[in-house]
């Protein structure tokens, strides 16, 4: 019990998404993630008051879209954020090398990428749904 337990801590520590979601600022990424969760449980909430309520079912589909719209644009401004303190580090440094500028710009994508993903998987969800309340 105690390895299996080990085991999982040591896969949940060193797995890349978690190392990619640190790398990005754990205080955007997790914002970002709400952001995911909660369009995601608004549009688990549309599905299933589809047959009972089509007005539930519409709000629903709204707040889901509202909320990916707000992951994506805390991505952006989680990447600008990030691009503003790394200049400001390169401004304070005598000389760069491009493996160091490469790696923060790297950095500072990894919240647009999250925010993009949050944006495109629960729009897919929301298309789906609004062709299902047509009919």
């Amino acid at each position: 019990m105690i390895i299996l337990s080990l085991n999982l801590k040591s896969l949940l520590i060193s797995n890349p998404f978690v190392d990619r979601f640190m790398e990005g600022g754990p205080l955007f990424m997790s914002l970002i993630l709400i952001c995911l969760l909660v369009s995601i449980f608004f549009l688990v909430r549309g599905f299933l008051s589809l047959n009972k309520n089509l007005v539930v079912s519409k709000k629903m589909t709204a707040l889901a879209s509202d909320a990916s719209l707000l992951g994506l644009v805390m991505g952006f401004l989680g990447s600008i954020i990030g691009l503003i303190s790394a200049f400001d580090a390169i401004e304070s440094m005598d000389s760069i090398s491009s493996n160091m500028l490469a790696g923060g710009l790297k950095v500072s994508f990894l919240t647009t990428v999250f925010g993009s993903i949050t944006f495109i998987l629960p729009r897919i969800g929301i298309i789906i749904l609004k062709m299902l309340q047509k009919s």
